[in-house]
């Protein structure tokens, strides 16, 4: 056995540092280690609550519009208010705004690149796939960052900037929109839609969409040459490099569930997958614990819902190797991200191929995708619904003693933020980031979290330092580290 550390992982937000065991060629076990401390949720105690939406944006540079959604719907739980049909809108379209963003980031530069590696040369899609997104020199890496820049501009009219946008609270928005800027934002909507149309779907996003099995994904593939559209060249790619073998998950997904709308229903609902069971189930929130048995932060009484969260460094504690908790529900292991939001919500063309070769890095890159083509014509929808000159916020005054739950779905999966008010300050903020979830540790019974388990296997070439099935898997996930170790 060879013991291999691989890190500080580069394309990732933050820091990374991941220990391979390595025995006749495959990873035998790994640790995943989240070597930086930040400590926001002791900074937030005893602060005014309304601190938290000037202080939570910044836990991040690019899901700072996902915390700051947490806050406030946690802060609204704790008011018992809801916000008026427009500001629900707003928030929805910033939200989105944001996650797709990350989707065509995590494609476009952390993902892809890793195939115009040497390893890969004499592939025959080789010469193409460097020719597109060779790091900061691909041709549609650079026409996708131009897509995504003209794209937040989105954020600067519904929420003034990006990242740290200041127009979310807890009763709505801040920003209302005129009729005018209605009709930019629907041409922004729509331009964006021509890139993706144009250059990583070829093909309309309603179709995309409509794929709704692998047979349909397969004829649609084989329609045109193997490298028309970028999505269609990952699927080359993926066949190819046998994505669906590498980066098992755990069998159980998350979702809190993702843009709700004014009938109270959700468009991707919430709930847990089981894979073995073939079915959903609800999401019972009272069964999450945070398990600090592996982390350098105090343990003490064991495994704890976020209500009743501690974080208390120890960095001299036994055994420990990272600063990340293991989040379980009801003891068990999990995954989130679109991947997990795709399954739970029903889509046929995930689920059935996730039926064939579960949660893998074929399926995390593909549910990632596929959620570009679902949410940019439901963006149309939701602006065409906004009600110019109507509400978008709802005032409220702030109990000085109560308790408020704030969940979302960022692009990267679920994220969850609870906070105890007492004498009008907080008492106690607590955040479980989806790369919590799916980079967690060890528990207090041995079990690795997703990502440690899906490296098992993982082929390592010989003279590999960085082993390249590795970096496909980590990537699969889209780490961001920052809000891991928050």
């Amino acid at each position: 056995m060879s013991r291999l550390i691989v890190g500080p992982f580069n394309r990732v937000e933050g820091d990374l540092e991941v220990q391979l065991d390595v025995v006749d060629g495959s990873v035998r076990s790994a640790q995943v280690n989240a070597p930086m401390y930040r400590g926001f949720e002791q900074i937030l105690q005893q602060k005014h609550p309304f601190d938290a939406m000037v202080y939570v944006p910044r836990i991040c540079g690019i899901c700072s519009v996902s915390q700051s959604v947490a806050a406030a719907r946690a802060l609204a739980d704790a008011m018992q208010i809801a916000p008026p049909p427009n500001g629900l809108i707003v928030t929805n379209l910033m939200l989105a705004a944001e996650n797709l963003a990350d989707h065509l980031s995590h494609f476009y530069l952390f993902f892809m690149p890793d195939f115009a590696r040497p390893v890969y040369a004499g592939l025959p899609w080789h010469a193409q796939v460097r020719q597109r997104f060779a790091a900061q020199q691909g041709e549609h890496a650079r026409q996708a960052i131009a897509a995504r820049q003209r794209w937040f501009t989105l954020l600067g009219t519904l929420g003034g900037k990006w990242p740290h946008t200041q127009s979310i609270h807890p009763g709505g928005s801040a920003r209302a929109i005129d009729a005018s800027e209605r009709v930019r934002m629907l041409a922004r909507i729509r331009e964006f839609r021509a890139f993706l149309e144009r250059t990583l779907f070829a093909a309309p996003l309603e179709q995309i969409a409509a794929l709704d099995s692998e047979e349909a994904l397969r004829a649609w593939h084989a329609s045109a040459p193997s490298d028309h559209g970028d999505f269609r060249l990952f699927l080359t790619i993926a066949q190819d490099a046998g994505l669906d073998r590498l980066g098992q998950g755990p069998g159980l997904y998350l979702s809190y569930g993702a843009y709700p709308q004014h009938d109270a229903t959700m468009r991707f609902a919430p709930g847990v997958w089981d894979a073995a069971q073939k079915a959903t189930t609800p999401l019972d929130t009272a069964a999450i614990e945070e398990d600090a048995t592996r982390a350098w932060l105090s343990d003490q009484g064991g495994p704890r819902h976020p209500r009743e969260g501690l974080t208390l460094p120890t960095p001299d504690k036994p055994d420990a190797y990272t600063w990340n908790k293991a989040p379980r529900l009801g003891g068990r292991v999990l995954e989130t991200g679109a991947l997990a939001r795709q399954l739970v919500n029903g889509h046929p063309l995930v689920r059935d191929a996730a039926a064939r070769c579960g949660g893998t890095v074929y399926t995390r890159v593909l549910a990632r995708l596929l959620e570009l083509a679902l949410i940019v014509p439901a963006m149309e929808k939701w602006l065409g619904a906004v009600r110019i000159g109507d509400p978008y916020f709802t005032e409220s005054p702030l109990p000085d003693h109560a308790e408020g739950t704030g969940l979302t779905e960022a692009a990267r999966g679920s994220l969850g933020h609870w906070i105890a008010i007492r004498d009008g300050k907080i008492l106690n903020y607590q955040i479980v980031a989806p790369t919590s979830w799916n980079f967690s540790p060890r528990d207090a019974q041995g079990v690795p979290g997703a990502l440690e388990a899906a490296l098992v296997g993982a082929p390592v070439r010989e003279g590999e330092d960085t082993p390249v099935a590795v970096q496909h898997i980590v990537r699969s996930f889209d780490p961001c580290m920052v809000c891991t170790v928050h």
